[in-house]
């Protein structure tokens, strides 16, 4: 703001210890002032409820809260201008070296890698091809991609936006069949492998026989630390990553990884360049290098974070455990999300609640805390709380279940 805007408007300037008169201020105070007023809370402005996320890192719920590193990075990158492909290559070739991938490059969320991934395997290096892309008749680009059935979840839509067509395979006879001139790439689910008949290494047997591109979604798959690069030494030609989950990077930034040259070719359908599917799935400078930063302190600092949510769900189990008929356990899921989770359960005929109705009252009640609830349980993790607000769930959750 203009110091000649500021007294337009105002006489005098409230300052801690007294009153500052507009005329005697210097530029310094006058930044300090506006510096106070810009701290708005612009939630409760707007009347937006805010709550404590016990439950997962989903999009609806605005995903995982930014570190301090991530944030300082977002500060300081906007204020000067770059090119954005130069970022992007130099970003990208510290990511690829992270994750042990030949290239990479940051994309607008795990979908959007999905997508120009995809994208990228159809044209190769041909941006004429490119430009063609969902329309992939008379473009002699090859048109379908197959996945498992036990894979069929919902973002397979990235894939499909291309204009390419789904073949759905269970077994391994039936992948055999189902590849022909057509086949442009060879897709995987990570989160779903356990209900998909054929397994990693089998899958990449199978396409590097026949000389097909694969591509795997693990997009929730960090943590363990080790998955930043694990499918990348699998042999995966493509592995699309979200940064907006555990790793706490902008929630609308993702990365695809892998192939040096498949990379490349998914770059002419990505933004900047117009007149690609892509152009929308922009992703600004900030969200680049804010997302560099947030795995580069994952991969530094995850052991160490990984202690601390520990603590913190001993903290909640601690304050809740003597509650009469209450049972705890903690479990990390074997794939996707893959955090120390806590599990709050009892006996119903003790205590004649629901977890539904400890979910609800939870949410109601101020703050609002989201958490999972089952029949006779809730369960709830920690990885994505701000510190200090273990403290405030376990009191909560012992309040609720100490009424019954």
């Amino acid at each position: 703001m203009k110091r000649r805007d500021l007294l337009k408007g105002l006489s005098v300037l409230p300052l801690a210890g007294g009153i500052l008169s507009v005329e005697s201020a210097t530029g310094a105070e006058l930044k300090a002032v506006v510096t106070t007023a810009a701290k708005r809370d612009l939630f409760k402005e707007l009347g937006v409820r805010t709550f404590i996320n016990a439950k997962a890192t989903l999009t609806m719920m605005t995903g995982s809260l930014m570190q301090d590193e991530v944030l300082e990075a977002i500060k300081n990158s906007s204020r000067r201008y770059c090119m954005l492909d130069e970022l992007q290559d130099k970003v990208g070739a510290k990511i690829a070296e992270l994750c042990h991938a030949e290239a990479a490059t940051v994309t607008s969320g795990a979908f959007s890698a999905l997508m120009l991934g995809t994208a990228g395997v159809l044209s190769g290096m041909d941006a004429k091809k490119a430009a063609m892309i969902p329309h992939l008749e008379g473009s002699g680009m090859k048109t379908e991609v197959i996945l498992q059935k036990g894979h069929n979840i919902g973002y397979y839509q990235a894939i499909k936006n291309c204009g390419v067509t789904m073949v759905w395979v269970e077994t391994r006879e039936e992948l055999d069949r189902a590849i022909n001139s057509k086949t442009a790439m060879m897709a995987f689910m990570n989160c779903n492998t356990n209900t998909g008949q054929i397994k990693h290494k089998e899958w990449l047997e199978v396409a590097k026989k026949n000389n097909i591109p694969t591509l795997i979604d693990i997009a929730a798959d960090v943590p363990p630390i080790e998955n930043f690069w694990k499918f990348n030494d699998m042999g995966f030609d493509l592995v699309c990553l979200s940064g907006g989950k555990a790793i706490r990077g902008p929630q609308s930034s993702g990365v695809l990884m892998g192939r040096k040259d498949l990379i490349a070719a998914a770059r002419i359908s990505a933004s900047p360049r117009g007149s690609t599917i892509g152009r929308g799935h922009k992703v600004n400078k900030e969200e680049i290098l804010g997302l560099y930063v947030a795995i580069e302190k994952f991969i530094r600092t995850g052991d160490e974070e990984w202690k601390f949510w520990l603590k913190q769900i001993a903290h909640i189990e601690s304050a809740v455990k003597n509650i009469k008929s209450v049972k705890t356990r903690v479990f990390v899921p074997e794939l996707a999300n893959s955090t120390p989770n806590l599990e709050i359960s009892w006996d119903p005929a003790i205590l004649p609640v629901t977890g539904k109705e400890i979910q609800e009252r939870l949410s109601k009640g101020e703050p609002g805390i989201e958490l999972n609830a089952g029949k006779n349980n809730i369960s709830l993790v920690t990885f994505i709380m701000v510190p200090g607000e273990e403290k405030i769930v376990a009191t909560r959750i012992r309040e609720e279940l100490s009424k019954v």
